[in-house]
């Protein structure tokens, strides 16, 4: 009883800890004043309509989304294949493109970033679209192929094998049987895709240039040159986002687990 009760403390200052700076944020994100400063003295929505009324903050959000749903659709594709085919792998083969293909999770963002740079500078496909897509998709493919991998890894293929005996072919046998129990992995791998890519920074810095300027680089940019309460209501509402579907990847998750469990 006692070493519940410990724990339970544990676990509540640990929560208050992570979630604290959050709170402040959202506060800040409600201030009246025209600087950063907690408490604040009031509460409204300045800064919000600040955001929603500044040209730039805007072009640079839905840059990051177009940016994101880009990203969601190339890395998706790819990772999905990606986790397929190693599927069909065994041994030190399987294992070494598999390391090959998480390295972006495992290798420092800078390093990841400088790599990215050289390359692309000779392309001139620095400060473009473009680069961004292309960079952000190296990065959200390992979360693609680590959700789909593990819904593979969890699928019966007992259920394809019947399939198969029963005179499908392989092709009709992805599309009703493999396709339909995988697809809440792909989805959450889509997610987590958006998510990298709507999120990104360290890349981005070295990409963007002055052409492709994303939303992380704006509050970048902001923080540096012009710290004024927007920047926290532009965090609040990509928290809120972020928060949003990573709740959605739960959820689906869960119906993942509920409908192999009944299959």
């Amino acid at each position: 009883m006692i070493g519940r009760s410990v724990f339970a403390v544990y676990w509540l200052m640990a929560l208050v800890f992570l979630a604290f700076p959050i709170v402040i944020v959202a506060a800040l994100s409600f201030s009246s004043a025209s600087y950063l400063t907690f408490p604040p003295p009031a509460f409204g929505v300045r800064w919000y309509r600040a955001f929603l009324g500044s040209r730039e903050w805007l072009d640079s959000t839905w840059l990051s989304i177009a940016v994101a749903g880009s990203v969601v659709v190339v890395a998706t594709s790819l990772g999905t294949l990606a986790a397929l085919g190693l599927r069909h792998l065994t041994g030190a083969v399987r294992a070494a493109i598999g390391a090959l293909i998480l390295s972006p999770l495992i290798v420092p963002g800078i390093v990841v970033a400088i790599g990215i740079y050289y390359v692309f500078a000779a392309y001139r496909l620095v400060g473009t679209a473009l680069g961004l897509v292309l960079a952000h998709t190296c990065l959200a493919v390992p979360f693609v192929v680590t959700s789909v991998s593990v819904s593979l890894a969890g699928l019966d293929r007992r259920l394809e094998q019947a399939a198969l005996s029963l005179g499908a072919t392989p092709s009709a046998t992805f599309r009703q049987i493999t396709l339909p129990l995988i697809l809440p992995g792909i989805l959450v791998g889509a997610l987590f895709a958006f998510v990298t890519s709507f999120d990104e920074l360290i890349v981005t810095l070295f990409l963007s240039g002055s052409g492709a300027v994303t939303l992380p680089r704006r509050m970048w940019d902001d923080l540096r040159f012009a710290i004024d309460p927007t920047i926290a209501a532009v965090s609040t509402l990509m928290i809120v986002l972020s928060a949003v579907l990573l709740l959605g990847a739960h959820v689906l998750r869960q119906r993942q687990a509920t409908a192999q469990h009944k299959v």
